[in-house]
């Protein structure tokens, strides 16, 4: 029963649906009482640090007929002052995301200094009522739950850039991130409890992490992942990335569009292909099986980097550069030959040596019209 003079506090409920703490307005003083309900704890706060808390469903009237129950609080308030701050807490379990605001740089082997941005998601609850307490109110003088939910976020990122950290010094490089992401949170829920029981906090769940990378990085780490499924090299998926894009890009008519779609299905059956060799590698320490031999093509090297081509290719697969002219046409079908060939593929004919002028006599290069001695016409 309250005494004449004494009010009456507790924590409203349309103040407390997503708040963790709720300061209250005025001090408290000798005689006046505290509701607590079950979801709740009551801490009492004087002079920069917590005196007492209650944490039992009940009212509390602040006398010496209930002493026992909260011995402190009376100790505490019977002195010159006789009042204090009240502090009320949720018990229950809070939902936050965070994300960086400052970029971490990751020292890569392969990409060199990369910037990295953390997002995703953790649950917390008060842990420790009188340092969090101590920590919010009294150190950083905090008065609301979003003041306090933007510090523990800010020390959630601090957290997991330390783990990253840790993990890297471990081997992990920025292509491996993406297959770490479920290990990175569970190094960093094993050292959140050491990490934030200064601050009262107890971080139960950790989830849906996301490390974003600059798109530059993304993009070579994406095509990384491409070739290593397709157990091709970076020459052949450049070749075939180029063949997708003519197909995608068609340009100069008819003919031209027959070109683009032309290599849109070699691209497509090179990739089947590849997907389907990759598919069928064998285990390790497995020999591969005998492949059947293919026949040669005609190849001729890259005036610049002296990586072998295909004949009729206008560029090189390697370096990009332009191939020169080294083919010339069969006289008597009219095939695209390579230069050096002493005879047509196609229909046999000779390309080179000497022959006679059947009527002097007088030997010609092989490509002649003309006898150069008498003009008769071959």
């Amino acid at each position: 029963m309250s005494l004449i003079g004494a009010e009456t506090f507790n924590w409203e409920d349309g103040n407390k649906r997503n708040n963790i703490m709720y300061r209250m307005p005025r001090n408290i003083k000798f005689n006046d009482n505290i509701v607590v309900r079950e979801d709740e704890i009551a801490v009492f706060y004087r002079d920069g640090k917590a005196l007492a808390y209650l944490d039992r469903p009940d009212r509390y009237a602040l006398t010496s007929l209930n002493a026992p129950i909260i011995g402190k609080v009376i100790e505490a308030l019977s002195g010159a002052k006789q009042q204090a701050e009240v502090v009320y807490l949720q018990k229950r379990a809070f939902d936050g995301k965070y994300g960086s605001k400052q970029p971490y740089q990751f020292r890569d082997a392969e990409f060199g200094m990369v910037n990295l941005r953390v997002f995703g998601e953790f649950r917390y609850k008060v842990g420790a009522p009188e340092n969090f307490v101590n920590q919010f109110v009294g150190t950083f003088n905090f008065t609301t739950s979003a003041d306090v939910e933007e510090r523990i976020k800010e020390q959630m990122v601090v957290l997991i850039y330390n783990a990253i950290g840790e993990m890297k010094n471990k081997g992990m490089g920025v292509a491996d991130l993406a297959s770490q992401l479920m290990n990175i949170e569970q190094v960093v829920l094993a050292k959140a409890k050491d990490h934030f029981d200064l601050y009262g906090v107890l971080i139960d769940k950790v989830s849906g992490m996301y490390i974003s990378l600059p798109d530059e990085v993304q993009k070579a780490v994406d095509m990384r992942a491409s070739m290593q499924i397709l157990n091709t090299n970076y020459a052949t998926y450049q070749a075939g990335q180029a063949m997708r894009e003519a197909a995608s890009n068609p340009s100069g008519g008819a003919a031209a569009a027959g070109v683009g779609v032309g290599a849109g299905f070699g691209a497509g059956y090179m990739m089947v292909d590849a997907m389907r060799q990759g598919a069928t590698a064998p285990a390790a320490g497995q020999a591969p099986p005998a492949a059947p031999a293919a026949p040669a093509a005609a190849m001729v090297a890259c005036p610049k980097c002296s990586t072998p081509n295909p004949v009729d290719g206008k560029f090189c697969r390697n370096c990009g550069n332009k191939m020169q002219n080294n083919t010339m046409k069969c006289s008597k079908c009219g095939s695209e030959v390579p230069s050096d060939s002493k005879f047509c593929p196609e229909c046999g004919q000779q390309l080179k040596g000497n022959k006679k002028c059947p009527k002097c006599s007088r030997e010609s290069p092989i490509n002649a019209k003309f006898c150069p001695e008498c003009g008769n016409s071959f």
